[in-house]
């Protein structure tokens, strides 16, 4: 859900596509549906809202942390495993961090502090399809602030 809301968001702002080369991919820490569809209410959800999900679920490889600037976790736990994951920081450019340290609620950290609080994801595969639309609005949320991250950082 968050690569096709990103790759939406994205298309919404040509300057940032033009000035940029974004790659959006998405995968997770395990490989429990590898080479899957989304889940239907995944699709569901973004096909109400105008978005396509159309990607194919695969795990994080060794490359991703060459190949990719950012890599945004949703929850703390994955973010605790992709920072175990992470390569030595001469064969890795990727910063990660919580998806949710994106969101515009937070206020934009001062030069040298973090920001304290970061929002997480819930994983709503278990629930209903209310969680859905919660993550579809709060993927929403962090992709907007992420690209007016992008935009303000690289001007």
């Amino acid at each position: 859900m968050a690569e096709a809301i990103l790759r939406y968001e994205i298309t919404i702002r040509p300057s940032l596509a033009q000035r940029f080369d974004i790659r959006v991919d998405s995968a997770g820490t395990g490989a429990y549906h590898e080479g899957e569809e989304a889940d239907d209410r995944t699709i569901s959800v973004c096909k109400k809202h105008g978005i396509e999900a159309d990607s194919i679920a695969r795990a994080v490889t060794k490359d991703d942390f060459s190949k990719f600037d950012y890599i945004l976790a949703m929850d703390q736990s994955n973010l605790q495993t992709l920072l175990n994951r992470q390569p030595p920081s001469s064969s890795s450019k990727s910063h990660i961090s919580l998806f949710g340290s994106f969101s515009p609620s937070i206020p934009i950290p001062q030069q040298g502090k973090s920001k304290t609080k970061a929002e997480a994801i819930s994983d709503p595969y278990y629930g209903g399809k209310d969680g859905f639309e919660i993550s579809f609005k709060k993927c929403t949320e962090f992709s907007k602030g992420f690209l007016d991250y992008l935009e303000r950082e690289h001007s």
